[in-house]
C-alpha cells in the first residue's frame, strides 16, 4: 500500500493516506491505455466526411472526343479524376469511428492511467475543496497555493455550484466528479488534484 500526502487548499500536509495498490499501483497496461484513448477521441468523431466519385459529379456524360485520329489522348468522360472538376479517387466517405471495449479493458486502462500519475509524481490530493466563494480569482490562488499548473484535472465527489463557477472560467481547468472521471481526461492532463472522498469513490467502483 502506498501513502500519500494529504493537504489543504493552503498548500499544508495535512496527514498521509494509504492508496489502494489495486487501483493506483498496477503495473500499467500501455497496450489497453492506447486503446482506450482510441476510443474516447473516436467518440467525439462524427464521421460525415465526404467526396464525390466520378458516378456522383453531374456532366460528363457524352465522349469528349472521337476514340482515334485526334491527337489526344483517348477519354471517356470529363468527370474522370484526372479532369478538373472530376470525381474523386479513394476520396473519404460517411462511416462510423466507433471502437469496442470490455469493461475489464476499460477498468484496466482507468486504473493505469491512475498509477501513472502515482508513478509521475502528478496526484494531488486534498482533504476538502469546500470553497466559501464562487470567484475565478479565489480557485486561482488555490490552484497556486497546492502548485497545480498547466493542465489540471479537478476531481471531487460531489459538484457544488461555488466549485462550478469558479473553475469554468480557467481554461486549462477541467472539472469532473468522481463518477465522470475518463481515462483520457486522466491522460490529457498534466496534474490530477482530488479530493480525498473522491479517492475513496473511485477505489470502492474500482478496487
Amino acid at each position: 500500500m502506498a501513502k500519500q500526502s494529504v493537504i489543504n487548499i493552503k498548500g499544508e500536509k495535512v496527514k498521509d493516506i494509504t492508496l489502494n495498490d489495486n487501483v493506483w499501483g498496477i503495473t500499467p497496461n500501455d497496450a489497453v491505455l492506447y486503446d482506450a484513448i482510441t476510443l474516447a477521441r473516436n467518440s467525439v468523431r462524427q464521421g460525415t466526411h465526404s467526396t464525390k466519385t466520378r458516378s456522383d459529379v453531374s456532366g460528363g456524360g457524352r465522349k469528349p472526343w472521337r476514340q482515334k485520329e485526334t491527337g489526344h489522348a483517348r477519354q471517356g468522360s470529363t468527370r474522370a479524376p484526372q479532369w478538373t472538376g472530376g470525381g474523386v479517387v479513394f476520396g473519404p466517405h460517411p462511416r462510423s469511428y466507433s471502437k469496442k471495449m470490455n469493461r475489464k479493458e476499460r477498468v484496466l486502462a482507468l486504473k493505469s492511467a491512475l498509477s501513472y500519475k502515482v508513478k509521475d509524481k502528478e496526484l494531488i490530493i486534498l482533504d476538502n475543496l469546500n470553497v466559501d466563494s464562487n470567484k475565478t480569482k479565489d480557485m486561482l490562488n488555490i490552484l497556486k497555493n497546492i502548485k497545480a499548473e498547466k493542465n489540471i484535472l479537478i476531481v471531487v465527489k460531489e459538484l457544488t455550484d461555488n466549485i462550478i463557477l469558479s473553475t469554468r472560467n480557467i481554461p486549462n481547468v477541467v472539472l469532473l466528479g468522481s463518477n465522470e472521471i475518463s481515462t483520457l481526461d486522466v491522460i490529457a492532463s498534466d496534474n490530477l488534484v482530488i479530493t480525498e472522498d473522491a479517492v475513496k469513490a473511485i477505489e470502492e467502483v474500482l478496487a
